[in-house]
């Protein structure tokens, strides 16, 4: 197997095989494939698009390309949250600490600035003194005590989206639906929460300019969690996805009860920020 042939299915418009996936995202991992040539792949996809099989391919090869977190040290639910970004984005930072003061573990695991958004990491390390580059047992050991943890991510979550990521903040290749899916999907899978709220932002300060776009990104992450975790059946597995505007500084959300299952809205709107969405399955508990 080639890059080089797998470039030029991809180009003319070809699909790619699981296989040729997990060869391509292992080999790139691995530094056997150079920067180049997974550029003028990112490229390639950009252009031609993927399908949902070959996203949901691309996202469990990056979350299987490092290590899987066990959080089973950490008593309780342990809740993870994503943020599309946007100009303004901020919710992580006020919204995890008032959920953990309700009795809800964060167990959090963020990035830095993707294009002309600033990432939750970047945005803490202004404080100074305070560390994200902490260790797993650290990171475990936090959430017990004070109920929530921020971490980065680190060199053996994920890895494959971590080289990705930064690869495609300096191709223009950030802003194709299957990317975005496959690169926050791979972390979260990695990071071991037990659910995950997606936060997908929608107007001309997202990615998503399009509240059209917005639908399909959060449907097609919530997808991707069902399939990894036996479809959301029988293991108590979800997760809630929710678009809010980004025209302005502003957010909308929402917030799901594994208990009894479905959504409901949990904070509101600023400056013309509107929710749009919010979808959560839960089964097997309640």
């Amino acid at each position: 197997m080639r890059m080089y042939d797998l470039i030029m299915k991809k180009r003319n418009g070809g699909t790619l095989t699981k296989e040729e996936i997990n060869y391509m995202v292992s080999e790139y991992t691995a530094d056997k494939i150079p920067d180049y040539q997974m550029s003028a792949m990112m490229m390639a996809i950009y252009f031609r698009g993927m399908t949902k099989e070959e996203t949901v391919a691309l996202t469990m090869a990056m979350a299987h390309s490092g290590d899987m977190m066990d959080l089973g040290a950490i008593q309780g639910v342990k809740v993870d949250k994503h943020s599309t970004g946007g100009v303004g984005d901020k919710t992580s930072i006020a919204l995890t600490p008032m959920v953990a003061a309700c009795g809800v573990k964060i167990a959090k695991m963020s990035g830095r600035g993707l294009g002309h958004t600033g990432g939750t990491i970047d945005k803490l390390e202004s404080f100074a003194g305070f560390s994200t580059g902490i260790s797993a047992d650290h990171f475990l050991r936090q959430v017990n005590e004070i109920g929530i943890s921020i971490m980065g991510q680190t060199l053996d979550i994920a890895p494959a989206d971590k080289k990705l990521y930064a690869l495609r903040d300096v191709t223009a290749t950030v802003d194709n639906m299957s990317l975005i899916a496959s690169s926050i999907m791979s972390k979260k899978l990695a990071s071991g929460a037990d659910a995950i709220v997606l936060d997908v932002k929608t107007g001309s300060g997202a990615f998503m300019k399009e509240e059209k776009d917005a639908f399909a990104l959060g449907n097609g992450c919530h997808r991707q969690q069902c399939r990894q975790k036996n479809h959301c059946r029988g293991i108590g597995y979800g997760s809630a996805s929710g678009a809010c505007g980004r025209q302005r500084p502003g957010s909308a959300g929402s917030h799901s009860d594994p208990e009894r299952g479905g959504s409901r809205r949990l904070y509101g709107t600023l400056h013309d920020s509107w929710f749009l969405y919010a979808d959560c399955r839960w089964q097997g508990k309640g």
